[in-house]
């Protein structure tokens, strides 16, 4: 996993319209080289997700524009949106398997487990959820600092709360009345964290 700045590539986007393979051959990793093509492509969808650019075209004639909100209640209103889409997928997978066995075997060292079928695509379903959620924090925290509307940051604030004590109860409600070992393979993923302001995962 590679952590990318969403401001980074927005400034790989200097244009009114900005073809993928400009932002491509544009965005260098730490060591001066190109990122993998399909990291470019991931950032950019989880990009559009939270509203910082809108794709138009298809194929090969793929371009972007950065977006921008006309006001608090547009702005604020996205937010909120994405907030309770995220909040009612992990809470509809979180229904699935929380009272049901995710692992059906689990070797004594912990590096070998097998999923049970009928949870797996449940509980991966849940922890994109929880990844969109940490992103969404992240990008909520890169937007209040950059922000001059005191009434928008309050919102901020108040969204970013809400969002810590839903993965809060998310958590409690996951590792609640398991077995030790199912707990400590559990603990591995519900211990992600909201990513340094403005990063994406990919």
């Amino acid at each position: 996993m590679q952590m990318i700045s969403i401001n980074y590539v927005l400034e790989c986007m200097p244009k009114e319209k900005n073809y993928f393979d400009d932002i491509w051959k544009e965005c260098l990793n730490e060591n001066k080289k190109r990122f993998v093509r399909t990291k470019i492509k991931e950032i950019l969808k989880k990009m559009e997700e939270l509203g910082y650019v809108k794709k138009y075209g298809r194929k090969s004639d793929i371009f972007y524009e950065k977006n921008y909100h006309n006001s608090f209640e547009d702005h604020a209103g996205f937010i909120n949106n994405l907030m309770f889409t995220y909040e009612s997928k992990i809470n509809t997978a979180l229904k699935k398997i929380e009272n049901r066995k995710i692992f059906l075997d689990v070797s004594k060292d912990l590096n070998s487990y097998k999923f049970s079928k009928y949870t797996k695509t449940d509980y991966e379903s849940l922890l994109e959820g929880m990844q969109s959620m940490f992103e969404l924090a992240s990008s909520i925290i890169l937007t209040k600092e950059e922000s001059h509307d005191d009434k928008l940051k309050r919102e901020l604030k108040k969204g970013f709360a809400q969002i810590n004590e839903f993965m809060e109860e998310t958590n409690q409600k996951m590792l609640s009345e398991r077995k030790t070992i199912e707990r400590i393979l559990l603990q591995k993923d519900f211990s992600s964290k909201i990513p340094k302001a403005g990063y994406l995962k990919a």
